[in-house]
């Protein structure tokens, strides 16, 4: 008696079991792989678009899921936030601590400082009664409520060419 299911012209029924058998392991293989890729791709990858795109790779059987394993992002998106979200806390305590950088040579400098140690760039002003370091936004010193005179720049003089000599009129 033969089966009516006979894959590949196999006419024996343990036989043919048996490559049924590997056949189903191999689509749920497949179908838990593009799962697999789908929710990692949604951990890793911002962008919907991307995601179902890796997800649409992943319907080659196998190959697709390969790929995606090359190419896929490092990091989950969740460490990246978390790796900010520290960055951005140990900044502000550092800030907190008083650690200050040069704004020119991003050496670091004490927040009393007038010249920056390293590259010798004007940091502050002092003041001109107790000689403390003032920020150039302050009106008035905070420490000896001095008024801190507002750098004016005088307006440049602009030179003209003389291009050729003009008589100069007669009366």
């Amino acid at each position: 008696m033969t089966t009516p299911f006979a894959i590949f012209g196999i006419h024996n029924s343990g036989l043919n079991l048996a490559v049924n058998l590997v056949i189903l392991f191999l689509v749920v293989l497949w179908l838990s792989l593009l799962y697999w890729t789908f929710a990692d791709a949604r951990r890793r990858i911002a962008d919907p678009l991307l995601v179902a795109c890796a997800t649409a790779a992943s319907l080659f059987p196998f190959l697709g899921t390969i790929v995606y394993t090359i190419v896929r992002p490092p990091e989950y998106l969740d460490d990246v936030r978390e790796r900010e979200l520290e960055m951005q806390s140990a900044e502000a305590r550092l800030h907190a601590a008083g650690y200050h950088l040069c704004p020119h040579c991003d050496y670091e400098v004490e927040k009393d400082y007038l010249r920056c140690p390293n590259c010798l760039r004007k940091l502050k002003d002092p003041c001109r009664n107790c000689g403390k370091p003032l920020d150039p936004l302050w009106r008035v010193c905070p420490y000896c409520e001095t008024e801190v005179e507002q750098a004016t720049t005088a307006p440049r003089r602009s030179r003209r060419r003389r291009t050729e000599e003009a008589p100069e009129p007669t009366q």
